[in-house]
């Protein structure tokens, strides 16, 4: 008599401590090969080092930022991945050779748009075309009177801790709603030094401060109006601006368009030829057009995705590319934008109660006014205060930080709107200011 045994198949180990779905003693050594090369000056800098730098901190401290106490509820990763790096450069622990290579990736080889001009055509590509014409024609009222109302209220603010008007207006005020550093700050220092005399370069220090303070305001804003969307479903259209009209077909376009698939077997290469192909098509038609690259790119995706000439599939190749950059490196991306446009030395260096008090009246001003007027619009309010209160950002980068902070990247291409289009025309008005009380 013959006895059999049945073979059982040994159950697979799960890592008890995992992060993103791999064991995280992985990224761990990786990171630690990573600093040690930084410690012996041998990381390349190129985009491949720099590349490797930034996901190894990313990878480690965002999942942190998420976990902590207090933090994780006012922007968690978000926050953690641009302050601690900008720390860590203050007090001169990424040497010269981390910053050079991540000098190479960020700024010479443009990481930084890559991600958001991914994040702009993917996004409006993969939206539904009736939703997104209404959230276009609806983004600007909240961000007018929002942005009108931040102004008095930061002057009214700044006044009453014994700044001047002039002050308060052009070096605490406008440098928060100038779009970022280098499409508002920049050109606003030169404008200055051309009014009052000088270089540019006097005054850039003077406006930085107020620019990152707003930011760093304006991604605690950010994290807390998604815990209050997480509690007041009703409120929170999580990432969808215009709320479906009853007795409409909205309910059906709204439940398709929350869904954030990606299509099987989808050609990334061709995605990321046509995010790639905008922004060269952007970047030709900038001197003729005379607007800026990346509002062009928002232009042109949003003309493409009306006329409704592109094939689904390539659309789903350019949401399939999107998929991947907003899931897996928006915090590498933080890293970057720590260690390189956010300088703590500047912003310590003029930091007191009235000044920060200021900064962070002109963008809650801009959140509160964007909530209301949103929601008489008919606008999901959690959804209109962020678009509104991306034009207290840095820039691109204060996009990023703010939608990583609330969870809606694929609000990148109104917040953008919102950072350009408000940007362009605070620093066109203060320049024109600015002679004035000069004369």
């Amino acid at each position: 008599m013959s006895t059999t045994t049945e073979s059982k198949e040994a159950p697979t180990r799960v890592p008890r401590f995992q992060l993103g779905g791999v064991p995280l003693i992985v990224p761990v050594i990786m990171a630690g090969i990573v600093i040690t090369a930084g410690a012996l000056d041998a990381v390349p800098a190129n985009m491949i080092g720099g590349l490797a730098i930034i996901t190894a901190f990313g990878m480690l401290l965002g999942p942190l930022g998420n976990r902590l106490p207090v933090i994780s509820k006012i922007g968690g990763g978000a926050l953690v991945c641009l302050m601690v790096p900008s720390l860590l450069v203050y007090f001169g622990v990424f040497n010269a050779n981390m910053l050079e290579a991540t000098t190479a990736l960020m700024k010479e080889a443009n990481f930084l748009y890559f991600v958001i001009c991914t994040l702009v055509v993917g996004s409006i590509l993969g939206m539904h075309r009736t939703m997104m014409l209404r959230a276009l024609v609806r983004i600007f009222p909240p961000l007018v009177a929002g942005t009108a109302a931040a102004v008095t209220a930061g002057i009214g603010v700044a006044m009453l801790f014994g700044y001047s008007f002039e002050r308060a207006l052009f070096y605490i005020v406008v440098p928060i709603i100038g779009g970022g550093i280098g499409e508002g700050v920049i050109p606003l220092s030169a404008a200055y030094a051309n009014a009052l005399g000088g270089t540019p370069k006097d005054f850039i220090a003077q406006l930085i401060p107020a620019a990152v303070i707003g930011n760093i305001v304006a991604i605690i804003l950010a994290g807390m109006l998604r815990r209050l969307g997480e509690r007041k479903a009703h409120l929170d259209g999580g990432g969808m601006l215009v709320r479906p009209k009853k007795g409409s077909n909205d309910a059906e376009i709204f439940e398709a368009a929350h869904h954030d698939t990606v299509q099987a077997n989808p050609n990334y290469a061709m995605g990321i030829l046509l995010i790639c192909g905008m922004f060269v098509l952007a970047s030709l038609a900038e001197p003729f057009l005379h607007l800026p690259a990346p509002v062009l790119v928002i232009v042109f995706s949003v003309i493409l995705k009306v006329a409704g000439i592109v094939p689904a599939s390539v659309e789903g190749s350019a949401r399939a590319v999107y998929a991947i950059v907003s899931k897996h490196l928006i915090y590498p991306t933080m890293i970057g934008l720590g260690m390189l446009y956010v300088p703590m030395a500047d912003v310590i260096s003029v930091l007191s109660i009235g000044y920060v008090v200021t900064c962070a009246a002109v963008v809650i001003t801009m959140a509160l006014v964007g909530f209301y007027v949103g929601k008489a619009l008919g606008m999901y309010p959690i959804d209109a205060s962020l678009v509104t209160v991306c034009h207290s950002g840095l820039g691109g980068t204060g996009d990023v930080a703010i939608l990583s902070a609330s969870n809606r990247m694929n609000l990148m291409p109104f917040a953008q709107i919102s950072t350009r289009i408000g940007g362009v025309t605070t620093v066109i008005s203060a320049a024109s200011l600015i002679h004035l009380t000069a004369g």
